[in-house]
This record gives C-alpha cells, sequence and structure tokens, in this order.
C-alpha cells in the first residue's frame, strides 16, 4: 500500500507541471483559434474558415514533429552528450517560458483586437496569407509548449507523469475555450494569466536548476561535486514528498551550488519585476477628453471570446436604401482567366507533411548511423534479455537497447566469468531505445536485465573473437567486498576517539585552571585530531553538530547557545572571554567526546559511503576551510585542510586493494596529487611551527593550494564510480 501511494505521488508530482503548461498554453493557443472563427463568422466569411484550419494543423503538426526531434535526437545522443543536450533546451525554455508569460501579463487585453486586425488584413489577400496568418498564431504556443514540456519530461521521476500532465491541461484548456466561445462561462483571462504565470515562473527557476546541474553533470561547466547541500543522509530522496518538491520545484535534498545560485538570480529578479505593476505610456494613459473606447466602457470586452452573432435582415450584400446612384461608368476590362487552385486534400497534406518528413530527416541525420553505425539492437526485458545479441569480431561496436518490458531496467553488458562490466545503462524506461558504445577484445561477453522489482537476468553468452583490446572494464563491487574495508576503518575510528578524549581532557584542564595559552595550543591539538577521523563524519550523526558544529544558521549566531564543541571554544579562546565564561564549554566539549565513544559501537555506516568519503572530506576542505568560513579566530584553517588530507589518507588505503585491482592507473595519479597538495599545505606552515591564516596567503600562493585541491578532487571523483555497488553482481 506504501509503495502504491509513493507511486501516485509521484505521478502526480511529475504531472503538475506539465498539466500547467498544458493548460496555459492550450488557452492561449484556444483563445487564438476562437478569436480567429468568430471574427471570419461576424464578417460572413464562412468560406474561409477552411483556411485558417489548414493553418491551425500545420503549427500543430509542426509542434508535434518538433516534440518527436527533441525526443528521438537526445535518446540517439552518448550520456554526456544527452547532458549537454538537455541542459542548453532547458535554459532555452526557461526563456522562452518566461518571455511568454511577460507578453501574455501585458498583450492579455488587447489580443483580440490585434488577431481581428491581422485577420482583416489576411481576408484582402490570397489564401496562402490566412493560412499563414492562423499558422503564425498558434505555432508560438505550439512550439513553447512541446520545449517546456520536453524539459519537465526530463525531471520526472515517471515519465508517464508529464504525458498525463499535458493531456489533462489541454483537455482542460479545450473545455475552457468551448465555454467561452460559446458564452456558456465568464473567466477573468487576465486574472487566470497573471496567477499561472507566477506558478510557471516558479516551476521555471527549478528548471533552470536542473539544466545548469545536467550542463555540470556532463561536464560542460565544472562544480558537480561542489555542493550547497546535501541532506540525503536525513531526508529519504525517494520519499514521497522529496518527490512531491522535486517534481514540481526542482528543489532536491541534495544541490550544487551552481543551481542553486541559479535558482536565486532568476526567480528574485524576475518575481519582482512580474509582480510590479506594469507602467503605462504616454499613448495608453487615459485622457480627460478624449471619449472612452468600448473596451474602456466594457471591461470584459477583453475577457470574452466574441461569438458568432445570428444573422439579421441587413446583409453586407445587400446595397442599403439610403445610397445614391452612381453614375455609369465604362465597362471594366475583362479579367484574365483565374488559375485553378490546388485542391484543398493537396494543401491539407503538405501543410501536416512537411513537418514531419523534416522532423524525421533531422532524426534520421542526427541518429547512430551519422557517427557510428548501429550493430545490433538488443530487447531489454525480465523475459528477454539479450534478444538479438549476435556473433561479433573484436572492435568498437553501437548497441540500441530497447527496453521491451513494463519497468525501467538497469543494463549491463559483463564478462560472465568475471562480472567485469564493459558498458552500461541506468534506468532505461519502458518504450524506449538508447544507444551503447563499447569496445570488445577477444573474449566472452553476454547482457544483465535488472528491472525494477525483479530479479536479475542474464542472456545467453557470445565468444568474441580476432584480434584488439577491449577497453578497461569494471569490476562490480558487491556490498560484502566492502565489510573488511569497513571493519578495518571502525577500529581506527574507535582507536582515535580515545586518542581525542585524552586531547580534549587536557583542554578542559587548561580551560579550568585558567591558563588560556595553553588552552589555544591544546584546542589545535585536539581539533586536528577529530579532523583526522574523516569518513565518520557522517556517521556520527548528532554528535559531529555538537563537537565541531559551526554558527551558520543558528539566530544568535556565534552567541547563540546551541553554538558549542570546538568552534565555539575557538571562538571564546581568540575573542578574550575569560576562562570561568569558557569552562562549561569545554566541560560539555569533554562530555560530548565521551558520549561519541559510547554511541560510536552502535553507530551504522553504510558500506557504500566509504568510497564516498574519499572524495567528500577534501570536497568539505575546499568549501569551508580553504574559504575560510570555518574559522572563527584562530587562523588555523589550513592546519584543519592538513589534517582532513591525513583523513583521507586513511580512507583510501583501506579501500586501496579495491581501487587498485580496477583502475591502477587512477589510483597512480590519485597518489600523486595528495602528494602535491600536501606539500603546498605544507608550505603555510611557519618554522616555529604555527600556521598561516587562509586569508594571510599571498594571491598566488592561496591560488596554488585551491588549485591543486581542485585537480586532487577531480582524480578522486572516480572513486565513488569505481566502487559503487551495481546491481550486475
Amino acid at each position: 500500500m506504501r509503495t502504491s501511494q509513493k507511486g501516485r505521488d509521484t505521478v502526480l508530482s511529475d504531472a503538475f507541471p506539465s498539466f500547467l503548461i498544458g493548460l496555459r498554453e492550450g488557452l492561449e493557443a484556444g483563445l487564438v483559434v476562437s478569436i480567429l472563427l468568430a471574427a471570419l463568422i461576424k464578417a460572413g466569411r464562412r468560406d474561409r474558415v477552411g483556411p485558417v484550419w489548414l493553418g491551425i494543423a500545420a503549427a500543430v503538426a509542426l509542434s508535434l514533429s518538433f516534440a518527436a526531434v527533441l525526443t528521438f535526437t537526445s535518446a540517439h545522443l552518448p550520456p554526456k552528450a544527452q547532458d549537454v543536450f538537455g541542459g542548453v533546451l532547458s535554459l532555452l525554455a526557461v526563456g522562452f517560458v518566461t518571455t511568454m508569460v511577460f507578453w501574455m501579463r501585458r498583450a492579455s487585453a488587447s489580443m483580440s483586437g490585434d488577431i481581428k486586425a491581422k485577420l482583416a488584413a489576411a481576408l484582402g489577400s490570397s489564401t496562402g496569407v490566412l493560412i499563414f496568418t492562423a499558422f503564425a498564431a498558434v505555432a508560438r504556443e505550439g512550439l513553447e509548449t512541446s520545449l517546456f514540456l520536453w524539459t519537465t519530461a526530463q525531471t520526472a521521476h515517471e515519465k508517464s507523469g508529464p504525458a498525463i500532465g499535458a493531456v489533462f491541461g489541454i483537455a482542460v484548456a479545450t473545455l475552457l475555450c468551448w465555454g467561452l466561445y460559446h458564452r456558456a462561462l465568464k473567466l477573468n483571462l487576465t486574472k487566470f494569466f497573471k496567477i499561472t504565470g507566477l506558478v510557471l515562473v516558479v516551476i521555471a527557476a527549478g528548471v533552470v536548476a536542473y539544466g545548469l546541474q545536467d550542463l555540470q553533470e556532463s561536464g560542460a561547466v565544472g562544480g558537480f561535486t561542489s555542493y550547497a547541500w546535501d541532506l540525503s543522509a536525513h531526508i529519504d530522496p525517494n520519499a514521497w514528498y522529496s518527490t512531491l518538491v522535486a517534481g514540481t520545484l526542482n528543489i532536491t535534498p541534495k544541490m550544487t551550488w551552481l543551481s542553486v545560485a541559479g535558482y536565486v538570480l532568476y526567480l528574485a529578479p524576475v518575481l519582482y519585476f512580474y509582480l510590479r505593476p506594469p507602467r503605462l505610456s504616454k499613448a495608453a494613459r487615459p485622457s480627460t477628453t478624449a471619449q472612452p473606447s468600448t473596451a474602456a466602457q466594457s471591461p470584459q470586452t477583453a475577457e470574452a471570446v466574441p461569438s458568432a452573432p445570428r444573422p439579421t435582415a441587413a446583409s453586407a450584400d445587400t446595397p442599403a436604401a439610403s445610397a445614391p446612384s452612381a453614375p455609369a461608368s465604362p465597362p471594366a476590362p475583362a479579367p484574365a482567366p483565374a488559375r485553378k487552385p490546388a485542391p484543398r486534400w493537396a494543401m491539407g497534406t503538405a501543410v501536416v507533411a512537411v513537418p514531419a518528413v523534416a522532423a524525421v530527416a533531422v532524426i534520421v541525420a542526427v541518429g547512430p548511423t551519422s557517427s557510428a553505425k548501429a550493430d545490433q539492437t538488443i530487447e531489454v526485458s525480465a523475459a528477454a534479455c539479450g534478444k538479438g545479441f549476435g556473433d561479433l569480431a573484436t572492435g568498437e561496436h553501437v548497441f540500441q537497447m530497447k527496453n521491451t518490458g513494463d519497468v525501467p531496467a538497469e543494463v549491463y553488458l559483463l564478462d560472465p566469468s568475471t562480472n567485469a562490466v564493459y558498458g552500461e545503462i541506468e534506468g532505461l524506461a519502458p518504450g524506449t531505445t538508447r544507444p551503447l558504445t563499447a569496445t570488445l577484445g577477444a573474449g566472452t561477453y553476454a547482457w544483465r536485465c535488472v528491472p525494477n522489482g525483479k530479479g536479475a537476468v542474464t542472456s545467453a553468452v557470445k565468444h568474441v573473437s580476432g584480434t584488439g583490446t577491449s577497453k578497461t572494464a569494471v569490476v562490480p563491487i558487491a556490498e560484502k567486498d566492502l565489510d573488511a574495508p569497513l571493519d578495518q576503518y571502525r577500529t581506527y575510528v574507535g582507536d582515535h576517539l580515545n586518542e581525542l578524549a585524552g586531547y580534549t581532557a587536557k583542554l578542559k584542564q587548561d580551560v579550568d585552571s585558567g591558563d588560556l595559552a595553553a588552552a589555544k595550543s591544546d584546542w589545535l591539538t585536539a581539533h586536528l585530531s577529530y579532523n583526522r577521523l574523516g569518513a565518520a563524519y557522517g556517521t556520527f550523526a548528532d554528535w559531529d553538530g555538537k563537537i565541531d558544529g559551526r554558527a551558520d544558521g543558528l539566530p544568535d549566531k556565534e552567541k547563540d547557545k546551541d553554538f558549542t564543541g570546538f568552534h565555539r571554544l575557538e571562538y571564546g579562546l581568540w575573542h578574550g572571554e575569560p576562562a570561568a565564561a569558557l569552562a562549561p564549554v569545554a566541560d560539555q566539549l569533554d562530555a560530548d567526546v565521551h558520549g561519541l565513544i559510547d554511541a560510536w559501537p552502535k553507530q551504522d555506516f553504510d558500506p557504500a559511503d566509504l568510497p564516498l568519503r574519499a572524495h567528500e572530506i577534501l570536497e568539505n576542505t575546499l568549501q569551508f576551510q580553504l574559504t575560510g568560513d570555518a574559522d572563527y579566530g584562530s587562523g588555523t584553517s589550513v592546519a584543519t585542510a592538513d589534517a582532513n588530507l591525513a583523513g583521507t589518507r586513511v580512507v583510501l588505503n583501506v579501500i586501496r586493494p579495491l581501487v587498485q585491482a580496477r583502475d591502477p592507473q587512477a589510483l597512480a595519479r590519485i597518489d600523486g596529487w595528495l602528494d602535491r597538495f600536501g606539500t603546498v599545505v605544507a608550505a603555510a606552515k611557519q618554522p616555529d611551527g604555527s600556521w598561516t591564516p587562509v586569508d594571510q596567503l599571498a594571491p598566488a600562493d592561496r591560488q596554488k593550494l585551491n588549485g591543486t585541491l581542485g585537480e586532487l578532487l577531480e582524480q578522486l571523483a572516480v572513486v565513488p564510480d569505481l566502487l559503487e555497488i551495481r546491481k550486475a553482481t
């Protein structure tokens, strides 16, 4: 029951943005169509209704073709290119939607008059001009809808959600337009568009964040591992409330600094200008002498779609009785015989078929045949894993992986004798096809399909013969493979917690005796000892906040009663607080360290977290220590960075055999950059043992420190990927 409820919540959260865009854009397009048709009927030109519908059909065909190009083109791209493609189009979609909501806020009151003016000009022209008028009026909304719906579908957890939302949104818009056209419904369209525009601006801010994070994930933009927050240890990303917020606002438990900055820098100014009352131009300002316009006399005119009037006795074709007779004029020359117009069925077929053919041409041009020929199409499901897998020679191959099942699946190309993975696709959705490129050497290969919620299925084994070598494979990690490193690390932490307790006892003694000079020296010793524990931070739970928490987020900052631990003591020691005021802080720190020692044997440590910590310890160093954000007066941030480096080495050493077996070259590069960073850090230590504060480093030295750590983080980023617990085992 819980799973079913979670699934419904996920679909609903994914459907809402698409419902809103379908409703709003559908209503815009529907109003345009209603105004065009009503104006034609009112003018007595029912004979010109057909070309209007033809232009509308062409706009719909173009929009659907554009959606097909987006969908199938992105599916044919490699994963990194898909991220770039999605990121760029997400930002483009935000630009279109932002322009649309501002335009509609400004133009809703005069939309009817503008369209009828264009229609009046088109009536005196050829049929082609009338078709284009209708086409241009609808195509804008259609293309915007396609782009934004495609973008929201990329962020969805369940791909059915956006489709359901869009269909319902367009259906509701159609009913509203029908009611407005037949005077069966009254709706204040100005308020409607203002409110829905406001919601769309908030949704668009989330799309900005998603698009930027996509570009970071592709590597086109840096900072993918620099998180503004990471609450995944405290908030379940798959919980119903997480999917609801992520599906509607694109705010997730883990977000990078760039995505958060993009969210805020888009939302704040756009909301300000959107909510600010629009300024009237001189021409638009009311005049005390001019006669009120029809729109001014009837405020509802701008918000109602004109309906076709009933025919009257007078007709546009009947001359007025009071009109004077005109003098006879010489007969006009006989007009040249008009060319027979093309049949309507031919024009209709052309306007619909041309966009479709163009879309197919684009899809084929950018498909897998443009860069590498697809060797085989492989079916993926619990019943047909690997169907279509035939004999191959060595070299590079492109496989089209087609999920014929009813649930998403993980797909792995592996050597069944060792489980070494040569290629993988995560989250292949039902009914979709994605390419997988792999370079194969001589050996045995098979496909392993792992549908969500079902057991792994392995295909028949194929032998590849010939010369050449395959690209380095990744031997999957099972949870049991991390048991021994985890036990080794837990032992290390337990031993050093007892060592830490000795240092904090000495620090407490210094403060209690009033020897604050000794307390400063012993504070640094104890604090560095704590920071060398590194990877255990995520497991210490609330104890870490008590022992080494910062004042960020507390109402009274450094003076807040909940600010405790090393940094509270640091603030007091280096800001001249008396020993009597600091004694309770030191006592509390000592008590919390002993509390952690008692709790540590019962603390859970997810084995999958160990490879992550090899990267995250120094990631936090870059974010807090090298920026000086965690310095409360001691000027020892670089010393803390050195302790974090030592903690990283400890973590890497316990998982070293696993990394060595999978990518020895990467491990050698990591070791080299660890040594380089250590050398740069050591340069900040003075001969007397003191450390240069980070804000007093020469600009060149600080730049070198940041640059070296940045490159080290890039090298360490491969560790979580190499030691990811995969379903292939």
